[in-house]
């Protein structure tokens, strides 16, 4: 983990601790209905913040790092998500990333 967390979470050879955009996840209308992420987007993936990752993985002996940085806006899919207090973070593998946005 390169900064601190304030989960204190430390993900495990190459997962990333991802928080999620909170313009990708459903919204709520003032009179309760709900509006899910496939009604504005036609896409399978998410967009959000790295916040921790692992050290990197192991290949033939040797430790392969993880290519993103905490701090990068990445495009997602899949992974575990996780609820730390109040805060939603998923787990994913480097290789369930995407793309880094800049």
């Amino acid at each position: 983990m390169t900064k601190e967390t304030k989960t204190k979470l430390e993900p495990l050879q190459d997962r990333v601790l991802i928080v999620e955009d909170n313009d990708t996840k459903e919204r709520k209308t003032s009179s309760g209905i709900i509006i899910p992420v496939t009604a504005n987007e036609d896409k399978g993936s998410k967009q959000g913040k790295v916040v921790a990752v692992g050290k990197g993985r192991m290949e033939e002996g040797k430790l392969i790092p993880v290519s993103v940085k905490v701090g990068e806006k990445v495009l997602f899919q899949w992974g575990d998500k996780v609820k730390i207090g109040e805060e939603e973070y998923y787990i994913v593998r480097e290789s369930e990333i995407l793309a880094i946005i800049k």
